[in-house]
């Protein structure tokens, strides 16, 4: 038998342990992935800038942009993948439509997965090998004439390739 003094501290814990407990948890702010810039020039020659958040460790990619409500315009979330392999992303607890732009090795764009569907479970993928892949507001892409076969740079220091 427990003791009535156990009990009460018990029934005291058991709520502040379980809150929260069934809601999504947001994106810890207070730390976040390397920042870097990147450009990606068009066929055009038109260079278009982002700052991006550099997501190098398994944990940064996992959570990519999962909880963000909000995205500038100008920024964005860069993916390494070293070495170079097939990718397959999915809008699972993304509440933002994104644009995914799969790099190849050569740094040229292989395709855009353009306007996705916020929470899908379907998988958008790469269909080649690519070296890294860029996240941006859904729509972007396109409103700035951006396109597969479109070259993009960023600080080779920040990001191995």
């Amino acid at each position: 038998m427990i003791p009535a003094t156990a009990r009460a501290v018990a029934m005291l814990l058991v709520p502040l342990v379980l809150a929260g407990c069934d809601r999504p948890q947001a994106t810890d702010t207070t730390v976040a992935p390397a920042a870097d810039s990147l450009t990606v020039t068009t066929a055009a020659g038109t260079a278009r800038r982002f700052s991006v958040e550099i997501a190098r460790t398994p944990d940064e990619q996992a959570r990519g942009l999962m909880f963000r409500t909000t995205l500038p315009a100008d920024h964005g979330m860069l993916f390494p993948m070293a070495p170079p392999r097939p990718a397959s992303f999915w809008m699972k607890d993304t509440p933002l439509s994104l644009d995914i732009i799969f790099i190849r090795p050569d740094r040229t764009i292989a395709a855009i997965a353009a306007d996705t569907v916020p929470y899908s479970l379907e998988p958008l993928e790469s269909g080649e090998p690519v070296a890294a892949v860029l996240e941006i507001g859904g729509g972007r892409a396109a409103a700035l004439g951006i396109a597969a076969g479109d070259r993009v740079d960023w600080n080779t220091g920040a990001v191995a390739h």
